[in-house]
């Protein structure tokens, strides 16, 4: 099969940037660990390059591929290499659960996820994380630097706690543009996560988490005491009481500050029979 039409004209609009380099794709395969047993998740497949290997190293995937266009070069090029279960599907509103289910086991995702709406796929996946028994993805180097982000770096911020607190997030190979048909202008970063038996920190209530942590960081230069006013003009209490000075900023706290900080509001929103909050 000849290189054109392995590797199609990509579409912008789909943010298609299409593996081309076997070396990577083996050593991605390597670094998810997949083996005969695996129930295997392939999101965004394109031609195949990673599906080959994947086929090859457990005989059955799960493809979720967007571009319908694509679907028969993927058949046609893994075919003989094992059973191929191609959903034509946005993988932001795919039930993984559901999915989960059906295959008779957790799930393993393997994927090169597109630039656009990479960190959205993630963050859904992590919702879902009952479901899956690990990921190994590959992303703009720049979202796994902020996945991977401690306190105090310049990168840590909301997506660093919120998938954190259910993930552990492991760097593994560094990719460089040529590995891609069309190169991309950034380069990329396959990472491992893998989910946590329980959560870094014991939180009463997932949504005011969020809604904490989106606050905290959604104007960085603003110290804490300033910044989570959005949720009640008592920001500055809450923050003492739960022993973390106002003037702090958002990038210095760790996740279990965060969770305390949630849990304390939670306790004070009950007693008070006070309405969930709601932040724009």
């Amino acid at each position: 099969m000849n290189s054109q039409r392995l590797y199609p004209q990509a579409k912008k609009r789909l943010g298609q940037h299409f593996l081309a380099d076997e070396m990577i794709a083996q050593a991605i395969v390597a670094a998810s660990g997949v083996g005969p047993d695996a129930r295997v998740v392939e999101i965004g497949p394109g031609p195949g390059a990673l599906t080959v290997w994947l086929m090859r190293a457990c005989g059955r995937v799960w493809a979720i591929e967007f571009d319908a266009t694509l679907i028969p070069l993927l058949e046609k090029r893994v075919a003989g290499l094992g059973v191929l279960h191609v959903e034509r599907a946005d993988a932001l509103r795919v039930n993984y659960r559901a999915l989960a289910e059906t295959s008779g086991g957790a799930l393993t995702i393997v994927a090169n996820l597109p630039y656009n709406v990479g960190t959205a796929i993630l963050m859904h996946l992590v919702e879902q994380r009952e479901a899956i028994a690990g990921m190994t993805v590959m992303l703009q180097t720049e979202v796994a630097e902020r996945l991977a982000a401690a306190p105090g770096s310049k990168a840590y911020g909301a997506l660093s706690v919120m998938c954190g607190m259910w993930m552990s997030v492991e760097a593994v190979l560094e990719v460089p543009p040529s590995a891609f048909r069309p190169p991309p202008k950034v380069h990329s970063t396959v990472i491992r996560l893998t989910p946590r038996s329980r959560p870094l920190a014991e939180t009463k209530d997932l949504d005011l988490f969020s809604q904490v942590v989106h606050a905290a960081f959604g104007q960085r230069r603003k110290v804490l005491g300033n910044a989570l006013k959005v949720l009640g003009a008592d920001a500055r209490l809450w923050l003492t009481r739960a022993g973390i000075d106002p003037e702090r900023r958002g990038e210095t706290l760790s996740i279990p500050e965060f969770a305390r900080l949630t849990n304390l509001l939670a306790d004070e929103r009950i007693a008070s029979g006070a309405a969930p909050i709601s932040v724009s």
